[in-house]
């Protein structure tokens, strides 16, 4: 509507006071409604990605390759479905802020050696080792959108360690 009021009174190609980032923005923006159909799809794609992985788990010679390629494309695609629903930006971010950073560094990483250990240097120990990291980087990142739901965890376990010891 205000494209068309600015064409009827000529001030059709006076945009300057916007740049170009602000109308690709605008251009580009994406209803709640899509937003949420595209969270769910994605989400979902992840977690069918992640059971399909475990599922390749038990097949001879190549399941332990294509449940770390299913399980960390599942990671990927979960990681990738909450960028809907807050946009690209704010979800990069929200993961750069100081109480998620540390978690977000340790997931990429995790995500990425994980690949590299299985494609590149095909030690598979490794990998095994890189797919726990990833499980508990994810969740510890998870957690960090939950008020006080690291504080509980890290609790719980300090409660559990003396249990233990005694």
């Amino acid at each position: 509507m205000d494209k068309l009021r600015a064409f009827v009174n000529g001030r059709e190609g006076n945009n300057d006071n916007r740049n170009i980032l602000q109308t690709a923005n605008e251009a580009s923006t994406l209803g709640w409604g899509t937003r949420v159909k595209g969270f769910i799809v994605c989400l979902a794609i992840g977690v069918g990605c992640s059971i399909l992985g475990v599922c390749c788990l038990f097949i001879p010679k190549i399941g332990l390759i294509l449940f770390i390629v299913f399980y960390t494309f599942g990671n990927i695609c979960s990681l990738a479905s909450t960028m809907f629903l807050m946009g690209p930006m704010k979800q990069l971010k929200r993961m750069c802020d100081k109480t998620r950073a540390f978690a977000t560094v340790v997931m990429i990483t995790c995500l990425v050696l994980t690949l590299c250990a299985v494609f590149w240097w095909k030690i598979f120990a490794l990998s095994l080792l890189f797919v726990i990291l990833q499980v508990i980087a994810f969740a510890w990142y998870g957690l960090s959108y939950i008020p006080f739901a690291r504080d509980a965890v890290l609790k719980f376990f300090s409660m559990l360690c003396t249990m233990c010891m005694k």
